[in-house]
């Protein structure tokens, strides 16, 4: 029976792609990917040459149900994000529910997300957390902020190097100056760096030397679990 296969990729270093990975995207008839271009080096690279397909945020709503279809026709199709697991603040969660809707198979192979290795080395608790992404731009950014506030467990989230002072900086505001934070950068890649200290001994960290590349925030609960620890 043609399935969907949920297939991670490298967050930055190639070495971390799994065999299992390799040969799936190898076997299938084709390969969703969230930029092809991006996608097409890496598939060149462990020389697998399955056809590639456009599939992203701008128009997964509109080619659902046509690949619905094509699996439903005995296709076997693999969706890839840019970097890490799908569907975890990337493309994926349309298509894998629509495919269960629809009775057919998923399988999501094991791999790389960012938040993982993030979380770990963090130093921040970890039997208990919860996942956050990005936070809103604008709108309910305040109030959501507000509900965190409270949260005891261990917060994950994920910021563009561009808006990072400014995210710390309302962790500082709402969550308090002295709330543990660690930030990650660039993981797996070249110029790894991890920050960890107060919210606001992070924020002046990257105030002065403003960053790039991809971000994972880790923040400690509130100030009472940690009194109970």
């Amino acid at each position: 029976m043609a399935k969907l296969y949920i297939v991670p990729t490298p967050i930055g270093n190639l070495e971390d792609m799994t065999f299992r990975a390799v040969k799936i995207l190898k076997e299938v008839d084709t390969v969703l990917a969230e930029d092809t271009r991006t996608s097409g080096k890496l598939l060149k690279h462990f020389e697998i040459v399955t056809p590639l397909q456009s599939h992203h945020m701008h128009n997964e709503h509109k080619t659902v149900q046509h690949i619905v279809q094509r699996i439903a026709g005995g296709e076997d199709i693999a969706l890839i994000s840019d970097a890490g697991t799908p569907a975890i603040s990337d493309p994926g969660f349309l298509l894998t529910r629509a495919c269960i809707e629809n009775g057919l198979e998923v399988e999501c192979l094991p791999g790389a997300t960012a938040f993982v290795p993030a979380l770990v080395n963090s130093g921040l608790p970890n039997d208990k957390f919860v996942f956050e992404g990005f936070l809103p731009v604008k709108k309910g950014r305040q109030t959501r902020l507000k509900v965190l506030a409270g949260e005891t467990r261990t917060m994950i989230f994920y910021e563009s190097p561009y808006k990072l002072a400014k995210t710390l900086g309302d962790f500082v505001e709402v969550f308090g100056a002295d709330r543990p934070v660690s930030v990650s950068r660039e993981l797996t890649k070249l110029y790894e760096e991890n920050i960890r200290g107060t919210a606001e001994e992070v924020l002046r960290h990257f105030e002065e030397k403003p960053p790039k590349g991809e971000i994972v925030i880790i923040v400690g609960g509130m100030v009472k679990s940690r009194e109970k620890e």
